[in-house]
Formats: C-alpha cells, structure tokens, sequence
C-alpha cells in the first residue's frame, strides 16, 4: 500500500472516531434538510405554482443539492478546529502525507454524507417525491450529487485553514446559507430579473440540482437558462472538476505550511 493511501486510510479512521464522538452535530446536520422538506413541501407547496407537476417532486432534488453544498460549512469548521487547537501542528511533526490529512477529512465527510442522503430519500419518497427515470440515471445522479458534496468540501477546506481564529471561521461558515437561496433548489429562476436569474443560473448548485432534477425524470431542463443549467450534468462536472482543481491544491499547501 502507497505512503497516501496508508496515510490516508488512518486520517480517514480519524475523522469517522470524531464525527462518532459528536453524534450532535450528525444528528442535527442530517435532521435539518429533512426539516426544511416538511416545512417548504408544506407550507410552500400550495403557494408555489409549478407547471406539469408537484413542487414537492421540484423541492426534493435541490434539497439534496443544497445540503451537498453545506460541505463548504462542515469543511470549514472542522478544518478550522483542527488548524486553531493545536491537531495540525501535532500532526505535522509525524511522518504522514500532508496530502493524506485534509484528504481523510473531505473521504470521511463524503461517507457520512453518503449516509445521511438515504434518509432525506426516504422522506422525500413518503411526502410524494417519486423517481421518474431509469435506474441506470437515478444512480447517475447520486453519484454525482456525492462528486459535488466532495469538491465542496475540499473548498470548506481551504476556507477553514484562512482565518486566524475559529471565531472568524465560523462567522464566515454561518454566510454560507446565503448559497442555495442564490440557486434555483427551491424556487424556479424564470420570473427572476435578468441579473439575478444570471447570478442564480452561474451559481454551481443550480447546475447539480437542474441535473439531479433531469436525472431522477422530475423536471425537464430549462430553455434559454446559462450554458451550466443548459446542460446541467456536463455544467455540474465541470464545476466540480474546477473546484476540486482550484481548492484541493491550495488546501494542501495552506495545510502544510505552519501558521
């Protein structure tokens, strides 16, 4: 077995003995996007008129792409716990793959991830959501809503290792909620202004959730929308190979570089 993938194996034990030791925060990271289900299928979901079918079955995929997207919060925050109480430097005085750390840490978020997703389906499946496509583009589509919690996270990353304390780190992960407001996960982008529905339609979980939403068969792909929703499983690659190839690197180098 390679140094990294030895390494990474045993930051990856790591990182699955902490989230054990906090069962809080699963708990409360995976119960909160069911939560929003019930709160906007229902409450929302008479309001919100959604030609050809049930706002529920439009609500579900960009739920699931706006929790993949909090990566970038649990990236951050356990990234900046590390980095501000002393386990990073402790670490970097063993002979372990600088590579392998933060790599453990985006592996073991993505496992948790993975996880919690079957919930989230399960509920979306008991308030009416069904999957509309084949097998085969169903899988598609978790594979790729996970290729997107990944780079997230790897971005998380990154962002937790800049602030110089962990009061700043988690000021700056509580903005992230803004994101999937900026998207199209719970409301359409037609009846938007024309610079927002812009700004709406560039923002990467508006390409991963037209894509889940085309992928499971609910919603047909929009006409006249930016390349990335135009063709929204090639503009869902391509942000997420950008953001890993952009925010991977940098994470560790500003990993390995003592504060």
């Amino acid at each position: 077995m390679s140094t990294l993938a030895y390494d990474g194996s045993a930051m990856l034990g790591r990182q699955l003995q902490r989230i054990r030791n906090n069962p809080g925060l699963v708990v409360l990271t995976q119960t909160m996007p069911i939560t929003m289900l019930l709160f906007f299928g229902y409450v929302f979901g008479s309001a919100v008129a959604m030609p050809g079918g049930q706002y529920r079955s439009f609500l579900v995929p960009g739920l699931l792409a706006a929790t993949a997207a909090g990566g970038v919060t649990t990236g951050m925050l356990q990234a900046s716990q590390d980095a501000h109480r002393g386990v990073m430097d402790r670490l970097r005085t063993l002979p372990v793959s600088r590579t392998a750390v933060p790599l453990g840490q985006a592996v073991a978020d993505l496992v948790v991830s993975a996880v919690g997703t079957v919930p989230l389906l399960l509920v979306g499946l008991a308030v009416g959501w069904r999957i509309e496509g084949s097998a085969a583009r169903a899988a598609g589509a978790l594979g790729l809503l996970l290729l997107f919690r990944f780079a997230c996270t790897w971005a998380g990353i990154l962002l937790g290792l800049l602030p110089r304390n962990e009061e700043a780190a988690g000021q700056l992960a509580s903005t992230t909620f803004v994101l999937p407001l900026l998207s199209t996960a719970y409301i359409p982008a037609d009846g938007m202004p024309g610079w927002l529905r812009t700004l709406v339609e560039w923002n990467p979980i508006s390409a991963v959730t037209t894509a889940l939403r085309d992928l499971f068969g609910n919603t047909p792909v929009p006409h006249g929308a930016a390349w990335p929703v135009a063709h929204p499983v090639a503009g869902s690659l391509a942000w997420c190979a950008v953001l890993i190839a952009g925010f991977a690197p940098l994470a560790v180098r500003r990993y390995a570089r003592p504060r």
